[in-house]
């Protein structure tokens, strides 16, 4: 039987989301062919080979060490046997038979496509899963609070599509990593994501490059699924913002030249030292905000090594 679609999850001590979401796959699944791939990126927690067990088929990679989401998501690009892939993070879960809408919207379009569907929060408010490009006005808008003063406006806002609640499948620019799905042979010519991205900005990268090479990102707002939310990078602030700001710098050290690359540079590094005197009082009231406060101060002192020249 030949397999309309692979599933590649990439898991990093996220055992119960995994749980959930391999659950709710396989429920609502109701017609198509699939394989499941499982990349388990060296998880410190125990209890991953309990709960995969549980399910039948499962193709499973162990990495001896955590290879980064866009490398695990590329070993399973590599022995996909699907006509398509779905890369589909370990803390989404499914309350519908979406994979059967999707595909059916794909086997209608002659075209390279990448597509993303519709993610909600745990309580059921509509995430923000759609955005435009980064860019110097993107990084301007966002480092400097002005998306927060008017987050309706186009020109602030790089989310400002979903204050439109957008109901209609649109060509969009990036399309959240959670739930990304388009036909295995294009994610093979596009190679996958970028590896010198460890962790964040991948899916942007790709995006981006599915641009550039003549295909389409597609908004499918006619289904939905879960998207918890953070999954392995909750317990980890410091890995969590660092891996945020490395990732930001090289997309503009990959993409961007010149004058564009000094004033999106500029832009992030301000943002920095605007957010540490921010969060070092707000601190005073609550703790929390104080250890971000010391985040950001060791972020002024992070600058990645170029790896696109």
């Amino acid at each position: 039987m030949d397999i309309n679609l692979s599933t590649i999850i990439v898991n990093y001590n996220t055992h119960q989301l995994l749980d959930a979401c391999l659950s709710s796959l396989f429920e609502y699944n109701t017609s198509l062919s699939i394989e499941v791939i499982v990349i388990d990126n060296n998880s410190q927690e125990s209890g991953f080979d309990e709960i995969v067990s549980k399910f039948k088929d499962l193709v499973i990679i162990k990495n001896k060490s955590n290879l980064g989401f866009g490398k695990a998501n590329n070993q399973g690009i590599e022995i996909a046997k699907g006509k398509y892939i779905l890369l589909l993070n370990s803390d989404t879960y499914f309350t519908e038979d979406t994979l059967s809408k999707v595909h059916k919207y794909l086997e209608t379009k002659n075209e390279k496509i990448i597509l993303g569907c519709r993610l909600l929060n745990a309580d059921s408010t509509l995430q923000h899963s759609v955005s435009d490009f980064p860019g110097f006005r993107e990084s301007f808008m966002s480092n400097f609070f002005l998306y927060k003063v008017f987050p309706k406006k186009k020109f602030f806002n790089k989310y400002h599509l979903m204050n439109k609640e957008l109901n209609s499948v649109s060509e969009v620019d990036i399309v959240t990593g959670a739930f990304m799905i388009g036909k295995t042979e294009f994610f093979k010519e596009l190679k996958g994501f970028d590896e010198r991205f460890f962790f964040y900005f991948e899916e942007i990268d790709l995006c981006y490059r599915v641009k550039q090479n003549g295909g389409k990102i597609v908004y499918f707002p006619e289904t939905e699924i879960y998207h918890v939310g953070g999954g392995s990078a909750n317990s980890y602030s410091f890995f969590k913002y660092s891996n945020q700001s490395i990732s930001t710098i090289k997309f503009y050290q990959k993409h961007f030249k010149g004058l564009k690359f000094t004033g999106c540079l500029i832009n992030h590094y301000t943002g920095i030292l605007i957010r540490i005197p921010l969060f070092f009082f707000g601190g005073l009231i609550k703790k929390s905000l104080f250890e971000r406060a010391k985040i950001y101060c060791k972020l002024l002192t992070i600058y990645p090594k170029n790896d696109f020249k």
